[in-house]
């Protein structure tokens, strides 16, 4: 009943279901998640690290096995897999939090690698729904603000929660989030399975987006490899980064503002920054012609990598204090960010008529992301070990804009290059099309 209203509402209803849809079961797999690493595990370790790096990498670990399990799974995956596959993932995640609770320390970090394996695929399962549309900037705006604010809102909840109830120890914390939860997840994964497949005119506009095989993998590789391993390795910075701001927000907060802030600033900052960017990539979705939106979105990447590394000269110049250094770095990492995941694959399977899916490329892109957050925090911990967190961040942040940038470049220069041949390869292929004489197209000439 809901999907053929749904089917008879292609405007603000729709584009509003399809918003809180995605929104909600992504903010909500983030309480199963995020709330462990608002934990201090204060005088705990392990292996020679502090027991909450020990914890964050055995999560990532996880996650990022995920996302390269994902790319197999996530680009094969048929529409009517769908549902199944993303509530199991979330049961799964969910009992691993359990075995956290119930398994006494130090052993109880492997339930954390357990619960990051199924949660890197849910992604990509929401983005199935969405994908492939004229509108998918705008629908898909919801994945982005929980991306940007869920954590942020979850750290507010857990020590709100933790306040009311501190009897509940850190090691049962996120087993309780996840319980409270879980019936609004249940509630938004319903909402996404009444959305009507893609219509006809998105599919004219935006390519048929359709289960990819390896010979289709190995093709795209072959034809568009050297621009997508520029922007693999753009979003692998990016996500390294973001993942380090957001795993150690509360200590980066401590030395940078110390006994200056509170826990709401952690959710402000955040907001402000979502905000933000769901006015600058929502906008994408104006923009019809996919060569245009393209090099649109490439103008925000760009905006957005110099923006972490202008706000961090700021900040270490002391031109800016702490709240704003941290909300301008947070929003332009996420303005480089977002785009990536849910616009640049969009506009070039599009303009080049791919016979691909955006899971498989973002997949691509996590899997290489989060090693690059586990090199990062081993890296910390064994060789800056004494190294303030901040400081960590502001290093990082230099590298990143630089790095970014230059391999930006390089992917406007290979994809203008395509699309230039692409264009050419068209014509010709027209020129040599048999138009008989009594065509309406002669008729009209």
């Amino acid at each position: 009943m809901f999907t053929k209203r749904l089917q008879h509402h292609t405007g603000i209803f729709f584009i509003t279901w399809c918003l809180i849809a995605s929104f909600g079961t992504y903010f909500c797999m983030y309480a199963f998640r995020k709330p462990f690493n608002t934990g201090l595990y204060a005088h705990l370790q392990l292996f020679g690290l502090g027991y909450k790096t020990v914890l964050i990498i055995a999560q990532v670990m996880g996650y990022m096995l995920s996302k390269f399990i994902g790319i197999k799974v996530i680009s094969e995956l048929k529409p009517s897999r769908r549902i199944p596959l993303i509530i199991g993932l979330i049961l799964f995640a969910e009992i691993a939090l359990l075995g956290f609770g119930v398994v006494p320390y130090p052993y109880n970090f492997l339930f954390l690698f357990l619960n990051g394996l199924p949660l890197g695929m849910v992604w990509g399962v929401i983005f199935s729904f969405l994908e492939g549309r004229r509108f998918t900037e705008v629908i898909s705006i919801g994945l982005s603000i929980s991306i940007i604010a869920a954590s942020g809102i979850l750290k507010t909840i857990y020590l709100e929660i933790h306040e009311l109830f501190p009897g509940i120890s850190e090691f049962w914390m996120p087993f309780t989030i996840g319980l409270l939860f879980l019936p609004l997840f249940c509630f938004f994964v319903w909402m996404l399975s009444v959305i009507p497949a893609p219509t006809e005119t998105d599919k004219l506009l935006r390519a048929e987006r359709q289960p990819m095989n390896g010979q289709d993998k190995k093709n795209i590789i072959r034809m568009y490899g050297p621009g997508l391993l520029c922007i693999l390795l753009i979003y692998c910075l990016l996500t390294t980064m973001r993942d380090f701001r957001d795993n150690f927000s509360v200590e980066i907060w401590n030395e940078i503002a110390a006994g200056h802030w509170d826990k709401t600033i952690l959710s402000q900052t955040e907001l402000i920054s979502t905000v933000i960017v769901v006015i600058c990539v929502g906008s994408l979705s104006i923009i019809r012609s996919n060569i245009r939106g393209l090099w649109a979105t490439q103008g925000i990447l760009a905006i957005g990598i110099g923006l972490t590394g202008i706000s961090t000269f700021a900040f270490s110049h002391q031109w800016i204090g702490p709240y704003a250094w941290m909300l301008l770095l947070g929003t332009g990492l996420f303005l480089a960010y977002i785009p990536i995941q849910i616009a640049i694959f969009e506009r070039l399977i599009g303009l080049f008529k791919m016979k691909a899916n955006a899971g498989f490329f973002v997949y691509a892109c996590d899997a290489t992301g989060y090693l690059g957050s586990v090199a990062l925090l081993l890296y910390r911990e064994f060789f800056m070990k004494d190294l303030r967190w901040s400081r960590v961040l502001m290093q990082f942040s230099y590298v990143l804009c630089f790095a970014c940038l230059a391999l930006l470049l390089l992917s406007v220069l290979f994809f203008n290059k395509k699309y230039g041949l692409h264009k050419l390869w068209q014509q010709k292929e027209e020129e040599t099309i048999d138009i008989p004489e009594n065509s309406l197209y002669i008729n009209k000439l």
